[in-house]
């Protein structure tokens, strides 16, 4: 999802807020020279892409694509269909191989459901649950609903309270991870980071205002990613303390979801995040904004420790597309402010290598990227505001 800035109502202030942080973000960021990354570049990765047709689910239009996840043998993606007039229907498929893709049956229940994108998902014990949403409403702001996996295999709207994502509190709705322990949603509301908690993921628990998550005097907390690892829950995002303008990186874990320990990790002068976390052979990795260009950080069992940087800010506004591990390599899709780029690790995040990917991706309204891997392949999805194409790919022999 990148870098999402909603505004709040304005009798919560939130909107004033908000847009001066992303101003002051795009003033860090934007228009920098492109000199944030290594002189001595190492060759290219070479890969050979295949594209992977995915079916229409109910007829014409447009096919959207948001997120991809895989588990238990099964792959998943979501998104939506886009008719001519540019009215969207939530749509997910799955394949029990990745090659042949069928479209999910997806019930929506509200008015808002029925019009939702679904722009997260993700799977345990081989069913899936997604997070979509629809702008709308007095203020403009995203009409967040969730999604469950049936038994007969339908992806069915949960009812929710409108406050439980939205409201005059409300920022924004990150990213679902699953996990042994359940379900889990992270984002970000007038408190700071906030987290959704589920075990079944057919009904959430806002957490919000918890010691540690939220902010506090140590700063403003932001909430961009989370995983499921073996002692629970671990997210990251950022931590902009008082006095200042960039944030830097924090890491948060928690067993129940409900109760959170933060980690502050060391910053600098530079605006310093996490967008997107990993596991590496079980070991956390995150990626995201470091100065000028992107960074790297890995949690190793002395703590937390800043691993490579790469890649360099072109204009506009950066951010981290997608991120995934396959068989100790990590990939990294990155937006420079202009266009996607493909980077490949295979030391847990500390030298990095560019990536070709198989089209073009321009950066910009109604385009994105998203990024998994099963253990033999990744699987690459590129929305360039035209269409929507899926990938596939193994690393070449030479590369090994």
């Amino acid at each position: 999802m990148g870098v999402r800035c909603f505004a709040r109502t304005p009798r919560s202030g939130g909107r004033r807020f908000l847009l001066l942080v992303c101003g002051l973000l795009a003033v860090l960021l934007a228009g920098c020279p492109a000199s944030g990354g290594e002189t001595d570049e190492p060759e290219p990765v070479s890969l050979v892409w295949q594209r992977v047709q995915l079916p229409s689910p109910d007829g014409p239009g447009r096919i959207v694509l948001r997120d991809l996840a895989v588990c238990a043998g099964r792959w998943h993606a979501a998104g939506a269909v886009v008719d001519g007039g540019g009215d969207a229907r939530p749509a997910a498929w799955s394949s029990p191989d990745g090659a042949q893709w069928t479209p999910v049956p997806v019930l929506a229940d509200s008015y808002y459901g029925r019009r939702s994108v679904l722009f997260s998902i993700a799977c345990r014990d081989g069913r899936a649950a997604a997070v979509g949403g629809k702008v709308g409403g007095a203020h403009g702001n995203p009409r967040v609903s969730t999604w469950w996996q049936r038994g007969d295999g339908t992806l069915v709207e949960v009812a929710a309270s409108f406050e439980l994502y939205g409201g005059p509190k409300a920022v924004n709705v990150s990213r679902l991870a699953a996990g042994p322990a359940g379900w889990l949603i992270v984002g970000n509301r007038a408190s700071g980071a906030a987290a959704w908690v589920s075990p079944d993921a057919a009904e959430f628990t806002l957490i919000e205002g918890a010691p540690e998550l939220s902010t506090d005097e140590q700063g403003v907390t932001w909430a961009f990613d989370a995983v499921s690892g073996p002692s629970g829950w671990l997210a990251v995002g950022g931590l902009l303390p008082p006095g200042r303008i960039d944030r830097d990186p924090v890491a948060w874990t928690s067993v129940n979801g409900r109760d959170w320990g933060r980690t502050v990790l060391p910053g600098t002068e530079a605006y310093e995040e996490m967008q997107r976390v990993v596991l590496v052979d079980g070991a956390p990795v995150g990626v995201g904004l470091r100065g000028r260009g992107f960074g790297t950080w890995r949690r190793e069992s002395t703590g937390w420790t800043a691993a490579g940087a790469f890649g360099a800010v072109a204009g506009g506004v950066p951010s981290v597309g997608g991120l995934a591990a396959e068989g100790g390599r990590v990939m990294a899709v990155v937006s420079d402010g202009e266009r996607y780029g493909g980077w490949l690790s295979e030391d847990r995040g500390d030298r990095w290598r560019t990536v070709e990917l198989p089209v073009t991706a321009p950066v910009g309204a109604d385009r994105s990227v998203s990024l998994t891997a099963d253990g033999q392949r990744w699987w690459l999805a590129v929305d360039d505001g035209s269409g929507t194409s899926l990938w596939t790919a193994r690393l070449a022999p030479t590369s090994q």
